[in-house]
Parts: structure tokens; C-alpha cells; sequence
């Protein structure tokens, strides 16, 4: 068993994946279909309708994590997202070009953050903070008011599904459209930072910054660009999260932050930087997922998920800092 565990190369990910399969078995003893327990398989698949929006936004809030920084902006650009993309559609703008607008916000109020904390030197966590406050606000400048989508591609495109399955068999299965981008993400996030030189400099800075420029790698421009895709991904989550509701509302999920980067965090990326994966990242927005079901099928208080995922996020920053000690012990002997 010992010589087992000494070949797994991420123990983190290891956990993070048997969690989640524990945690969803737990759904299938204690779920309501105990007549026929196959019916449990439509609310997997409702995992991922209920939490693409927040899969994109952790994937990109990972490159932050993964370089030592931080970025608790992300809440406020997926709900200035919403409500900008309702106010232009409502006046006219076409669909296509809202999208575009917006992520491109995204992705330059990103990069203008990773610049002030590059070229200023300044705190991540503050400037960050700063980003949240403006944003906030500016949803409250654009409306006070929650504002309808009703254009017709975005109504279509929300409702567009792939269903399948049968309410006497396995249960009636409904997959999303959206879903297949939050999966192209992470794909594309995996793809990027194993097998990309900007991926491989990513994990070096966060491994050790100083290195790294001793090494000639472009941290200053690594360090722009991660917050850049910060910034996009929470932009595109915005616009999943309007499909998803087909409203925008200057109020839309505060805290997000927390539950982006808990799920990084409890998907093994360590907060000090250079450790974690994309793959992680989505199983532990899926474990924020489960718990959320067993909290719903439990009758129990909504707020017993904030609580569980804040005891889930002591335990996996405590193995991680075990596991770390562990990795110095063996370098040390070597």
C-alpha cells in the first residue's frame, strides 16, 4: 500500500476525486428514487447545469492561485457581465456584440489589475479588493433594479438542451449547450498549462518567482496575462450565469469569490502557488455541488454548505502543508 501511494504523482488530485465519488454516493443512499436508485444519474448531469458558470470562473481564478496571487474581483465582473449584457440587450445591441464587449472588459480590466500589481508592486488581495468595490458599484450605476433578457438568441441558447432518458428507466437526462463551454474551458485551461511554454512559466512562477526571472522567463508579462484570463473567464461565467437565469441583477452571487477559489483550493491548488490543476479546480466546484444536494435532500439550513465547504477547505489546506512538509523532508535528504 505504501509503495501505492509513493508512485501517485498528485495525491491532492487523488483525494479530491474520491471525495467527490464519496460524497455522490452518499446523494445515491440518502436521494429520494430509493424505489430505483439509477434515477440518481439525472441529478449528476445537474451538477453541471447548476455550476458551469462557477467551473469557468474557478479555472481562471486557478492561473492566479497558481502564480502566489489572488483575485477576489471575479464576483463583481461576472455580475457587472449580467447587468451590462441585460441594460444593452434591452436597448438593442445585438446579442453577438454584447458578448464580445464584455469579454473583452473582462479580459482588459484583468490585465489593467495584474499591471498595477506588476508595475506598482502593490498587493494583490488590495488591488483586487479595489476591483470589487468598482464593479460592484458600477452594476448599481448601470441598474439598481434586477433587468429581464428577453432577446430571443439568448432565450434560445439557454434553453438549448440535449435530452435523453427515460422518467420509467435511468430517469429523465437534460444536458445543457452551455455546459459544453465550461467543459471547453477546462479543456483548453488543461491543454494550456501542461503543454504550453506560458503554462510551464506559470507553474515556475509560483514556484519560485524569483528564479524564474533569474531563468529569463517573462514573469512580469505570465503575471499580467493570468489575471487577463482571470478576468475573462469571470466574464464568460457572467454570461453562462445570464443564460442560466436570464437576468442581471447588481446583487448576483456575492461571495463567488470564496467559492471560486475554495474550489481551487480544495481541488489541490495551494495558495502559495506552483502546485494544482485545472482537473481539481472542477471536481471541487462538483464537491460544492454534492453538498449542496445532500444539504437540499436533508431538509437542512442552506447556509450547512458554506459551513461543510469551509471545514472541507481547513482539511485540504492542512494536507497540503503535510504534504509539503513531506516533499521538504525528502529533498532535504536527497
Amino acid at each position: 500500500m505504501k509503495s501505492f501511494l509513493k508512485k501517485i504523482k498528485n495525491p491532492s488530485l487523488v483525494i479530491t476525486v474520491s471525495l467527490f465519488f464519496l460524497l455522490f454516493l452518499a446523494v445515491w443512499i440518502i436521494g429520494p428514487a430509493k424505489s430505483n436508485r439509477f434515477k440518481i444519474i439525472p441529478v449528476f448531469f445537474n451538477l453541471f447545469n447548476d455550476n458551469a458558470y462557477l467551473i469557468v470562473v474557478a479555472v481562471g481564478i486557478t492561473f492566479v492561485l497558481l502564480t502566489g496571487n489572488i483575485d477576489i474581483s471575479v464576483a463583481s465582473i461576472l455580475a457587472f457581465t449580467g447587468v451590462f449584457s441585460a441594460y444593452l440587450l434591452k436597448i438593442g445591441v445585438p446579442p453577438v456584440l454584447v458578448m464580445l464587449l464584455l469579454l473583452g472588459i473582462g479580459f482588459g480590466f484583468g490585465c489593467l489589475q495584474g499591471m498595477l500589481i506588476e508595475k506598482f508592486k502593490l498587493q494583490s488581495f488590495i488591488v483586487t479588493l479595489a476591483g470589487l468595490f468598482f464593479l460592484r458599484g458600477m452594476c448599481a450605476v448601470v441598474s439598481k433594479e434586477s433587468i429581464a433578457i428577453t432577446n430571443p438568441i439568448y432565450t434560445a441558447v439557454a434553453q438549448a438542451k440535449i435530452a435523453f432518458g427515460s422518467v420509467k428507466t435511468i430517469g429523465r437526462i437534460n444536458i445543457y449547450y452551455y455546459v459544453f463551454i465550461a467543459l471547453a474551458v477546462v479543456i483548453a485551461a488543461y491543454i494550456v498549462l501542461k503543454y504550453t511554454r506560458f503554462g510551464r512559466t506559470v507553474y515556475a512562477v509560483g514556484g519560485n518567482e524569483q528564479s524564474a526571472r533569474l531563468m529569463g522567463l517573462p514573469v512580469a508579462r505570465t503575471k499580467i496575462l493570468v489575471y487577463g484570463i482571470s478576468g475573462f473567464c469571470a466574464s464568460l461565467g457572467g454570461v453562462l450565469f445570464s443564460f442560466y437565469t436570464l437576468a442581471g441583477y447588481a446583487l448576483q452571487n456575492m461571495g463567488l469569490e470564496m467559492d471560486a477559489i475554495s474550489s481551487a483550493v480544495i481541488g489541490g491548488t495551494l495558495l502559495s502557488g506552483g502546485t494544482g490543476s485545472i482537473i481539481g479546480t472542477a471536481f471541487g466546484v462538483l464537491i460544492q455541488g454534492t453538498i449542496q444536494t445532500i444539504v437540499t435532500l436533508l431538509n437542512l439550513n442552506a447556509w450547512w454548505t458554506k459551513v461543510s465547504v469551509a471545514l472541507l477547505l481547513c482539511i485540504f489546506v492542512i494536507l497540503q502543508r503535510i504534504i509539503l512538509n513531506k516533499n521538504d523532508m525528502k529533498r532535504k535528504k536527497a
